[in-house]
């Protein structure tokens, strides 16, 4: 992966990443600031704010006007909000390389928030939290943050709460992006088949206006847990949505190659350990995956799984047994480099386009100050063995770091019995 990096005098990092076998080209801005950099009065503002860029600007007055420029050039674009980033981007033909970054740039430097669109935004958003609410399968994620987190910004929901979107003024984005939005804390990228020297001076003259700023601070994560949670929502669904999984290591912690191997072998695709025996062999769900997810400083590696309401505990005494399983008797050579060619696969396929490029850069950027390239990554999967394995297995796979959040029509008596079910 070929990109240069150079930083502006108002501390503004600059990501360029030629591709000239591709036909298009992506810019995207993202700034490190996502949810969890809010206070609980301003819970959901980020999030809140993406929506707001793109509602006009002093060259653009309009969402219209913003929207009808991209859309005739046949533009993919977007915004998106975590808990550490927030980032907006479009992917035009390379010929509109010039267009795109005019366009992106405006509404980041340039948005008015008028209070007016404020007010009609609001409606919107609380149909979004609407939305959610009516998908378990995105609402249960969200329950197990607030297990592991609790009262903490790495805990709320990125949307916020209803009261607070509804009493939000223009004054309170002002403050936030002032706050948020500042040299040091923002990184452009342009990927694609691009003119460098004459993208780069388009972005120096653009973002020159950014003020230079501090970097914003975090709340940081304080882990205590020393049993077993649990967290149920009783709701009617056609399914029981749970996630069930331990806490783990933050992004950067040297076991983290390690962590995704073993995340890998259990629910990292269909000859998963976990999709073999929950779907295949006891046809208990549709779909079964294990991720492990992580901030600056934690994270955590879990298994999503819908179920019948009448086989849930049956399917997390299967998903204990394997967690159990994993962390007791070595993994063969053999799934264990099946498990690194799965990743490495799918690291290479997640690169082929100028937008999946332009994220891979600008994200590690953003949150980590710096880019491990892809060849670094595989280097470092390769020495994953067998013994990391089962190390991290055994200091992960504890009571203590275990949790279980749930979405479905079920009573006390039920979290009674998974209470205890609960051992690892």
């Amino acid at each position: 992966m070929n990109y240069k990096k150079l930083t502006l005098k108002n501390g503004l990092r600059v990501i360029l990443a030629p591709m000239h076998e591709t036909g298009t080209a992506t810019v995207l801005v993202m700034t490190g600031a996502g949810s969890r950099y809010e206070a609980r009065k301003e819970s959901g503002i980020a999030h809140f704010l993406e929506h707001m860029f793109f509602k006009g600007t002093k060259n653009r007055p309009t969402a219209f006007d913003i929207s009808q420029e991209l859309d005739a050039i046949g533009a993919e674009y977007n915004a998106f909000t975590g808990k550490e980033y927030t980032g907006y981007y479009a992917k035009v033909e390379a010929h509109h390389a010039d267009t795109a970054l005019d366009v992106v740039s405006d509404l980041f430097l340039h948005q008015k928030l008028e209070q007016v669109e404020i007010d009609r935004e609001k409606g919107t958003i609380l149909q979004e939290i609407n939305m959610y609410e009516d998908r378990p399968s995105s609402r249960v994620g969200e329950h197990f943050e607030e297990l592991l987190y609790g009262d903490h910004p790495a805990g709320w929901r990125i949307l916020g709460p209803k009261e607070n979107i509804k009493g939000f003024k223009r004054s309170d984005f002002v403050r936030f992006l002032k706050k948020m939005y500042t040299g040091p804390n923002v990184v452009i990228g342009v990927a694609g088949k691009i003119d460098e020297k004459k993208i780069l001076r388009e972005i120096k003259k653009r973002f020159d206006v950014l003020e230079k700023g501090e970097k914003p601070s975090f709340r940081k994560i304080s882990e205590k847990q020393k049993m077993p949670a649990l967290l149920i929502e009783k709701k009617k669904t056609d399914q029981t949505h749970l996630l069930l999984g331990v806490r783990a290591y933050p992004a950067e912690h040297k076991d983290r190659y390690a962590l995704s191997v073993l995340s890998t072998i259990l629910g990292g695709g269909m000859s998963s350990r976990l999709f073999i025996q929950v779907r295949e062999r006891r046809g208990l769900a549709y779909s079964v995956h294990t991720n492990y997810d992580a901030l600056h400083d934690a994270g955590y590696l879990a298994t999503q799984v819908g179920v019948e309401h009448e086989n849930l505990e049956e399917t997390i005494r299967v998903i204990l047994s394997e967690y159990r399983r994993i962390a007791t008797e070595k993994a063969d050579e053999e799934e264990i480099s099946r498990a690194k060619e799965y990743i490495k696969g799918r690291l290479a396929m997640g690169l082929e386009g100028s937008d999946d490029v332009v994220e891979y850069l600008v994200t590690q950027e953003v949150l980590r100050d710096k880019v491990t390239l892809p060849e670094e990554k595989v280097k470092k999967i390769d020495a994953v063995t067998v013994d990391d394995v089962l190390r991290v297995a055994k200091d992960i796979f504890v009571n203590e770091k275990l949790n279980l959040a749930i979405i479905g029509p079920h009573d006390a008596g039920m979290k009674k019995k998974l209470e205890k079910l609960l051992v690892l």
